[in-house]
């Protein structure tokens, strides 16, 4: 199901996330970009203006007895996670489906990585994420909100000294998803 009705203060709170993202990354001690590229040299994240058509409730149709995988990373690394369930919803008229899959920790946040049509064009080549919480992103009645509206890029679109998982290829969609975060507008340094 895809709501086009965002809830009020939606728009307040996507704006409000990619606020305090840009802060961080401009003045955090902790921002993933080098000291060199913050402060006044900090060119700023490119959005996607906010759009409810990519904000979605669903079900997650969990599996009976998930799987555990080994996801490899940037840095020829691997990572473990579950693959929890899948997501299946309709984009640019087409159906696709996303695996969401649970950190190797066991906690209950569940992670959908993906890559689309945009990747490597418009938004990060190796693709984008999204986080759901449980307590943040149900529903009254059970379902997910996905909404592609806060999809970020991982932190080595900034910095290649970071080590990323790769999106596995079960989740390369063949549809744009022109919502969130686009390519950092620098190339690394």
């Amino acid at each position: 199901m895809s709501t086009t009705d965002a809830p009020d203060g939606w728009l307040e709170a996507v704006e409000g996330e990619r606020e305090k993202k840009e802060r961080f990354f401009r003045d955090g001690p902790r921002s993933p970009l080098s000291p060199e590229r913050r402060g006044e040299s900090f060119p700023g994240l490119d959005y996607y203006d906010p759009d409810p058509a990519y904000r979605y409730e669903l079900e997650l149709h969990r599996y009976d007895d998930p799987e555990r995988v080994t996801v490899e990373t940037t840095a020829e690394g691997e990572q473990e996670y579950e693959r929890y369930g899948e997501f299946r919803l309709t984009v640019e008229g087409e159906d696709v489906s996303l695996q969401a899959y649970r950190p190797g920790d066991g906690s209950d946040r569940l992670w959908l990585p993906f890559r689309d049509e945009t990747s490597g064009d418009e938004t990060y080549g190796a693709g984008r994420y999204l986080d759901l919480e449980p307590d943040h992103h149900r529903t009254d009645d059970g379902r997910w909100v996905v909404d592609f509206n806060r999809a970020y890029n991982p932190t080595c679109a900034y910095n290649p000294a970071y080590e990323c998982p790769l999106i596995p290829i079960e989740n390369w969609l063949d549809v744009p998803i022109r919502a969130g975060e686009r390519d950092f507008p620098v190339s690394h340094e």
